[in-house]
């Protein structure tokens, strides 16, 4: 199980997407398109800044394919995509993230510490998640969320504390081009000037009652296991692999569930290994904290894993790990808040150590600090408010540059019937996505056009399977281009005999979406485009089975937005909510699931609790210190487990 959560939460780093692009506009375009820090600023570890900082660049313009890798560049993107094409790692939609913040007194009006966590996950019934209360009297009082399996709590609270995560996503792992003895049978591999013995392990497939299906060969290096496609020879190394660390995730989430304080907290998850975490803590004395926890490689001889790195010298090996001291942490920091949502842990100018790149967007982290900001009594229904926000940071970046192009565009006397329409009906949209919202689905189209033709040169260019295209930038980068208006991406090579600025790819990609809506909702805008009638969420059932499923419900946010629906078609968001207020004596907490406790669909419980989750209200849960405390009318059964005699 644990195994499987690392390969969920470890993402492909940007080896993949950087090879991809360099091939198709060199290795210059490729670094900017997807760099290690990010551009607009806005830390998990407070840098002591009251908004976000633009750290903004030229982005250098699409070259000539990058051919240093040699004739066998294609190879390694080929491999590269055999890897990220059967699963084993893969860079996550920007749905599947997390958000959790945490209030000190200074900004509760209770004067006690409040804590919030929602993980972004693939949503399921029955759910990912179980809710459980474990109670060993005069030992263990924990009451969360855990896993199907996990005989632990994994994110939740006891009497004294309460704790919760989101996905650091930094770089764990690293490819190396390895050479071998034969390409076709390895039996060894160059280092150093030396050969060394390729591993053979043998991997058995075996059915349900133990018949072996399938065999097969795994070839393994120092560093990893190797793959082979066409004559290139990659090896992996990964986190996940190591055995060395002594200490499970397992062995740190049950100790987790007895901490009284954040130092406790923070001494019992300091051995935590993988896959590395943003861990959020709050406690009864008022204390908030957070680290970024996690084993972080030190690289001898570069400074990042953000390339494929020749394995023929021991010299571009990992070489050791971050000491704890030096992860990205804070404790009760002056501000009264801390806020993570997957944005980089870090400011690097107040860091210079290297945890990954391309990082995501924080735009639903500059939504967070900016509510906690502008209140200085917060309680937990104003948590209960944030969670489900369709305030989007992002349409605030964004919606301003389309219509100051449009307006330019009108100025000059340019304007079609078709942009000034879409602007005048962009203009009225009050930047929230709401179900009522008939403006929202314009701007979902728009930033969809605008992705597709400013990077149309690595978009618009997927000739095979082994030489699929990158992903797209980040948007952040999007953002980025926005203040060169003539940078060489704005120009469509689609369109020959034509150089196009900024300015007429944003107005072009706002009549084409405002075309597209009213298109596919049957007219100009009104009560069809409204936005809970246009997107949807999808609950699926585990196999698919649509009778079992919750399918076709009304959303209320949208994507980066703090509760975001993911996914082609709604099928990623809050996995579940959780709202603890650390009052001392009085430890109170609110939760709720897209679903129920149940995998039974025809009980009771299977998705008695959608409906709230939809509405983005919480439960009130019981914690009562005995089974006896709990009221009859909270009880439905009592299964009593008795060893044999």
């Amino acid at each position: 199980f644990l195994s499987r959560m690392q390969q969920t939460l470890s993402y492909m780093p940007e080896e993949l997407q950087r090879l991809r692009a360099s091939v198709l506009v060199g290795r210059d375009a490729a670094a900017a398109l997807y760099p290690t820090d990010a551009p607009l600023q806005e830390p998990i570890q407070p840098n002591g800044q009251r908004a976000t900082r633009f750290d903004l660049a030229k982005i250098a313009p699409p070259g000539a394919p990058d051919t240093s890798g040699g004739s066998d560049s294609r190879q390694v993107v080929a491999a590269l995509d055999a890897f990220d094409r059967e699963g084993a790692i893969t860079r996550a939609d920007e749905a599947l993230g997390s958000n959790n913040w945490a209030a000190g007194p200074s900004r509760t009006k209770s004067h006690h510490a409040l804590l919030a966590g929602d993980p972004h996950l693939d949503l399921s019934l029955p759910s990912i998640w179980y809710e459980a209360h474990l109670v060993v009297p005069g030992k263990l009082d924990v009451y969360g969320f855990t896993f199907a399996g996990m005989p632990s709590i994994i994110i939740g609270f006891n009497r004294a504390a309460a704790w919760t995560y989101t996905n650091t996503g930094a770089d764990v792992v690293d490819f190396y081009r390895e050479t071998v003895d034969d390409p076709a049978n390895p039996t060894r591999y160059r280092l150093d000037g030396a050969w060394k013995p390729v591993e053979r392990r043998i991997e058995q497939y075996r059915g349900p009652r133990g018949q072996l299906l399938a065999t097969d060969t795994v070839y393994w290096t120092h560093r990893g296991p190797m793959r082979r496609v066409e004559h290139a020879w990659l090896s992996l190394k990964w986190t996940a692999h190591d055995t060395t660390f002594g200490t499970s995730n397992f062995d740190t989430f049950q100790g987790s569930q007895f901490v009284s304080s954040v130092a406790e907290y923070f001494k019992v998850m300091a051995a935590y290994p993988t896959p590395a975490q943003n861990m959020l803590v709050a406690d009864t004395g008022g204390n908030i904290g957070i680290r970024s926890t996690g084993r972080y490689p030190t690289r001898a001889g570069r400074e990042t894993g953000m390339d494929i790195h020749s394995g023929a010298t021991s010299a571009d090996d990992w070489n050791g790990w971050w000491p704890v001291e030096n992860y990205p942490q804070a404790i009760n920091p002056a501000q009264g808040f801390l806020v993570s949502a997957n944005q980089q842990p870090v400011d690097p100018k107040q860091s210079k150590g290297y945890l990954g790149g391309n990082w995501y967007a924080p735009f639903r982290a500059m939504q967070i600090n900016a509510l906690l900001r502008s209140d200085s009594a917060l309680t937990p229904e104003s948590f209960e408010r944030m969670q489900t926000s369709g305030t989007s940071a992002r349409a605030d970046l964004f919606v301003p540059e389309f219509l100051a192009a449009a307006e330019r565009v009108a100025a000059a006397g340019k304007a079609t019937p078709q942009l000034k329409a879409a602007a005048q009906w962009l203009g009225k949209w009050n930047r929230m996505y709401t179900p009522e919202s008939e403006q929202a689905v314009l701007f979902d189209f728009a930033m969809d056009e605008l992705n597709a033709r400013t990077w149309d040169e690595i978009a618009g260019r997927v000739e095979d399977d082994t030489r699929r295209r990158p992903s797209l930038p980040s948007e952040q980068v999007l953002y980025e281009l926005l203040k060169d208006p003539t940078n060489a991406w704005w120009d469509d090579k689609r369109t020959a005999n034509v150089v196009e600025t900024r300015d007429d790819i944003l107005v072009a990609s706002l009549a084409a979406a405002f075309a597209t809506a009213s298109d596919k909702f049957d007219g100009p805008p009104g009560e069809r485009w409204r936005y809970g009638r246009t997107r949807s969420m999808n609950v699926y059932h585990v196999l698919r089975l649509a009778p079992f499923s919750a399918l076709n419900l009304p959303t209320r946010s949208g994507p980066n937005t703090i509760a975001p629906r993911g996914g082609a078609d709604g099928t990623a968001g809050s996995s579940e909510r959780l709202i603890v207020d650390l009052t001392p004596g009085n430890v109170q907490a609110w939760t709720v699931m897209p679903g129920g406790e149940s995998g039974n669909p025809f009980s009771s419980r299977y998705m008695n609790r959608m409906a709230k989750w939809l509405a983005g209200t919480v439960d009130l849960v019981p914690v009562p210190a005995t089974a006896d405390a709990l009221p009859a009318d909270k009880r439905s059964a009592t299964l009593t487990l008795s060893p044999r005699p």
